[in-house]
């Protein structure tokens, strides 16, 4: 269907799969960074886009994929449209990172969410190396240059290196979910251990505003936008071209029961 119909419009942003950095093919799988990020800003700049709402369906990935994300999300605030988050299966770790940064997150009640921290892993296979009879040369500039490399166990102070690195993002993911969801640093520290939380868990705990599935979503989007009658409901391909919905909002809502709203290859957040 066609743009440019002058209606008010809700933006859905699908973010699916494992985060990362690499832009994939068309058949590629998990949410690329930039692919997102280029979905984020076409809901910005389109006009008729009143209200953005972010489908997330992640267990996590890249640390620094995640905070891309978050900035543009940041960007599409601040031209004032409302954001929400609606997960699906799950929105984990950097998937949660995503979401706090939204006005409102709803979750379904079985949803998989939390898991809030950081996660870098190597493997030392030196003695396999041994066993199978592989000889392994390193030439490098410098004494760390091979940090994390398998033929060999980290020395005391790479471990310190890699330690400082996950601390210090683990602290801007304290500070994001402290900042969206409004609580104290000592509140998020008791729940950013790595737990995983069911959709209903993190209500009660404060880590999403409401339970509801994707439809309920679209309705408390149009709620806190103010928009009234039939907005449209836009989705973005991969280059942020919009294409509208093959169905307009009443007919989504019609479809609610009755009551309901009118070497080391990356750091990870997992």
């Amino acid at each position: 269907m066609g743009t440019g119909s002058g209606r008010d419009a809700i933006a859905v942003i699908h973010i699916e799969g494992t985060i990362g950095g690499a832009t994939g093919g068309l058949f590629s799988g998990g949410a690329d960074a930039l692919s997102v990020m280029a979905k984020i800003r076409q809901a910005k700049d389109d006009p008729e886009a009143k209200a953005v709402v972010l489908r997330i369906n992640s267990p996590g990935g890249s640390a620094a994929a995640a905070q891309e994300i978050a900035r543009e999300i940041e960007r599409l605030k601040e031209t004032g449209k409302v954001v929400v988050a609606s997960m699906g299966d799950s929105a984990a770790s950097g998937g949660y990172w995503i979401a706090a940064m939204a006005d409102r997150i709803m979750a379904n009640p079985a949803t998989m969410t939390g898991s809030i921290g950081v996660i870098m892993q190597t493997a030392n296979l030196e003695e396999l190396y041994r066993n199978v009879g592989i000889d392994y040369y390193t030439y490098k500039s410098g004494p760390h240059k091979d940090m994390g490399a398998a033929n060999r166990p980290p020395t005391e102070e790479e471990q310190e290196i890699f330690q400082g690195m996950i601390d210090y993002i683990y602290e801007q993911v304290v500070t994001v979910v402290a900042e969206g969801r409004r609580m104290s640093r000592q509140q998020v520290l008791e729940l950013a251990d790595g737990r995983v939380f069911t959709g209903a868990q993190a209500l009660e705990l404060g880590l999403v505003d409401e339970l509801g599935n994707y439809y309920d979503a679209l309705a408390l989007a149009q709620e806190l936008a103010g928009l009234e009658g039939e907005p449209l409901v836009k989705t973005y391909d991969r280059r942020g071209v919009p294409w509208d919905s093959l169905f307009n909002f009443r007919s989504l809502l019609s479809l609610l029961p009755g009551g309901l709203r009118g070497g080391p290859d990356a750091i990870e957040i997992r």
